[in-house]
């Protein structure tokens, strides 16, 4: 989810409940071994080892197997985190990796220095109905690699539209509405308006990770910029999430516990009424459905407001994908490609739906949401659908600074001025920046 909340935090948070155990990749089989098993053509399969993943691939791999009976798949798991991203470089490197794998679309995927290591996928049918937006984070001037795996979901504003129903409050569309239905939701009492919880401090980046399609509606070039080094967080666009981080502390907006509380308070304090409005992923729609379900149509999401209407845009985090290696050669090449459209036919799409919750839609045409589906699904679905929707940084840019969520809790805790937690991001990134020997740094 990339530092947090970039792919490996998602994968931490849908992983909730579930202990993080290193399981070995050492069994992972090499593609280079033979082909034939007792008259069939087997592949491996490697994906994290998160439960919902596991769920979500004992079911896919048992229904392609059914479909194709001259074929076998052997999963092998990975750690979740940085211990995952070592192993898939290092087995990519050396030749060992698996003929298909799970891993993040975007900046990490570029770290793989895919036109060396991947098979291009540009040319296969099911990858003219990839989304366009989807499509960018999984490809170079040279091809694209990957084949999306589950759903998309966003960045964006939790809330209980119970509470927003009692008190007649509308959705905000500029960041000066939402601040004056916090007010007003302060001012009724018994209801925390804004929920922070840096008990788990990586939660407290979303007000400025999930404002960056609101800068990219303001400047369109502004990623490319940023990796160049001509653009900064002290100067707006930018500044606004750190300003909004200020400002609701300042306006004694948050929970009073805002300093210990854990995100799976926040998720109950959200569900219970007891809080109105929560910064955070959609895909944590997974944790109230599965702790509170009563609760699940309670629930709705909104896109970070702008200053200007017209700039608000929901920030969208890009599904995790499908990739192939160029070690995968003959039958097993054959074999993994068929796999790979399996998971993005209707069939394949199914299993998806019947095994996982979805946090936002599909990035292709050929999967859709079932009939119901909670209402932030839906949410996010029709800022999508309306083009009001944009990549996260992380998908445009290779650079996050390691330190951002505990900047973000200073500047969230009132220890920190807005313009200062800026400035120290801009520092935080610096070092990443040289490691990747970017021009400019």
């Amino acid at each position: 989810m990339p530092a947090r909340p970039s792919r490996r935090l998602t994968t931490r948070l849908l992983a909730i409940g579930g202990a993080v155990a290193l399981i070995g990749s050492t069994a992972a089989c090499s593609s280079g071994g033979s082909a034939d098993t007792g008259g069939k053509t087997q592949i491996t399969f490697q994906t994290d080892n998160a439960p919902t993943t596991a769920t979500t691939t004992k079911a896919l791999v048992a229904a392609f197997e059914k479909a194709n009976p001259d074929i076998t798949v052997k999963v092998d798991t990975r750690p979740q985190g940085t211990d995952g991203d070592n192993l898939v470089k290092t087995q990519l490197s050396t030749g060992e990796m698996s003929d298909v794998f799970g891993y993040n679309s975007g900046s990490l995927l570029q770290a793989l220095n895919p036109d060396n290591t991947l098979v291009d996928l540009s040319g296969e049918s099911w990858a003219q109905d990839v989304d366009e937006q989807y499509k960018t984070t999984v490809s170079t001037d040279k091809g694209m690699y990957g084949a999306p795996f589950l759903t998309s979901f966003a960045g964006a504003i939790l809330y209980n539209k119970k509470v927003y129903d009692k008190l007649g409050l509308t959705v905000p569309t500029t960041w000066d509405e939402f601040i004056s239905n916090s007010e007003k939701i302060k001012s009724a009492g018994g209801v925390a308006p804004v929920i922070q919880t840096y008990g788990d401090t990586w939660t407290s980046q979303l007000l400025v990770l999930g404002d960056f399609a609101n800068i990219t509606a303001q400047q369109s070039d502004w990623a490319d910029q940023y990796t160049k080094h001509k653009e900064s967080y002290t100067e707006e666009p930018a500044l606004a999430g750190f300003e909004h981080l200020a400002e609701i502390k300042d306006k004694g907006l948050l929970n009073e516990d805002f300093a210990s509380a854990t995100q799976a308070a926040g998720l109950k304090m959200l569900a219970d009424g007891t809080g109105a409005q929560y910064p955070m992923l959609t895909n944590a729609i997974a944790t109230i459905q599965q702790d509170n379900p009563d609760a699940v149509d309670d629930i709705g999401a909104f896109a970070i407001p702008a200053a200007n209407a017209d700039d608000t845009t929901l920030t969208q985090w890009q599904p995790n994908s499908l990739y192939i290696p160029k070690t995968a050669t003959g039958d097993k090449l054959t074999a993994a490609k068929k796999f790979v459209a399996f998971a993005n036919s209707s069939e394949g799409c199914t299993v998806q739906n019947d095994t996982s919750t979805p946090g936002g839609p599909y990035a292709i045409s050929s999967c859709t949401l079932p009939d119901s589906v909670p209402p932030i699904v839906s949410d996010v679905a029709k800022y999508v659908s309306d083009k009001k929707a944009g990549s996260a940084l992380e998908f445009l840019s290779p650079i996050k600074g390691p330190n951002l969520e505990k900047i973000c809790v200073q500047v969230g805790s009132g220890i920190s001025s807005a313009s200062t937690g800026a400035k120290q991001y801009d520092q935080d990134v610096v070092q990443q920046a040289q490691q990747l020997g970017l021009q400019g740094w």
